[in-house]
């Protein structure tokens, strides 16, 4: 008898990896940001000293859980690009560092999508903003 679990497509588990990437890009971007932001404020501070206080200042922004989840330009910009194909009622997968879950498209805005879990685990669907989740098509997979 077959086992029930079945692997993930190869093109959803190289999402899941790449999730944990993206979001050190978005930190790396952040540190720039803000590294940038320091040389105009501070002209005649070297630009190298100020190196490490925009890194500390981005550990500690990281620590802060709301600005950590609104601060996502690398991921958001690929979340949309990923989910411009998607409608409501198409199958897609969910995609987190580490895990993905197939989902159905309920419902589906500018910005917003409301996703709902195909195991049958929510009896709701989930809205969530398209620039803070990767929505990989199932076609694509």
């Amino acid at each position: 008898m077959r086992s029930p679990l079945r692997p993930l497509p190869a093109v959803v588990a190289r999402w899941t990896a790449a999730a944990r990437v993206l979001r050190w890009l978005d930190a790396l971007l952040a540190s720039l940001v803000i590294w940038a932001g320091a040389v105009l404020a501070f002209p005649s501070a070297s630009p190298g000293a100020l190196a490490v206080p925009a890194v500390l200042v981005t550990v500690l922004g990281a620590l802060a859980r709301p600005l950590r989840a609104r601060w996502r330009p690398v991921t958001g910009a690929i979340g949309l690009v990923l989910s411009a194909r998607l409608s409501p009622g198409d199958q897609a997968w969910y995609v987190r560092p580490g895990a993905a879950d197939r989902v159905i498209v309920t419902a589906l805005g500018r910005t917003r999508v409301v996703i709902a879990r195909l195991d049958g685990a929510g009896a709701e669907g989930l809205s969530v903003r398209r620039t803070r989740v990767l929505l990989v098509p199932l076609d694509s997979a």
